[in-house]
């Protein structure tokens, strides 16, 4: 690469180092049906998996203000990027179960925040955002409906009471 591609590529990574959540893997050992099976898992749940020399993630570290990746940046190193930062780390555990060579390194929150690999772990097992907001909505609307069933039943119960009042009425006249 001449220094022009590289620096783009140290734009890409530090904007996407900003603006998401990353997860840090050791990809060695895997072999081409793998590679392309994360690849199209990766494409299918929205997260984008790059793999770039550390020399480069290391710079576009710095220049978007990430401290402590260097750490994580030793040997080959593969970088996924999500803004849910449950779908990166869900996919990545999932596949560093399946194949055996594929290591979890670290994570990234918030452009900041840096996860060790059981945090990461750790995240790959908690609902997804959309998982997460369906149970808030779940939990807000049961009440309501509990409400409405109730007042509901009053009513019903009330009707079936007159019904009855007005039924004795018609039996004594």
């Amino acid at each position: 690469m001449n220094r022009e591609e590289k620096a783009q590529v140290i734009d890409r990574i530090a904007g996407k180092l900003q603006s998401g959540s990353a997860v840090l893997v050791d990809y060695q050992g895997m072999n081409v049906a793998q590679s392309t099976d994360l690849r199209r898992r990766s494409r299918e749940s929205g997260v984008e998996f790059i793999v770039a020399k550390n020399t480069l993630t290391r710079m576009a570290a710095e220049k978007a203000g990430v401290n402590g990746l260097n750490d994580y940046l030793v040997g080959p190193t593969a970088i996924a990027f999500s803004e849910d930062p449950v779908a990166s780390a869900k996919l990545m555990a999932e596949f560093a179960g399946l194949v055996e060579s594929f290591d979890l390194k670290a994570g990234l929150l918030d452009g900041g925040t840096i996860l060790g690999e059981a945090d990461v772990v750790a995240l790959s097992k908690l609902p997804s955002r959309e998982q997460l907001i369906a149970q808030i909505v779940g939990g807000i609307g049961s009440p309501l409906t509990s409400f409405v069933t109730v007042l509901n039943n009053t009513i019903q119960g009330l009707v079936v009471a007159l019904g009855q009042i007005a039924e004795q009425k018609d039996q004594q006249q």
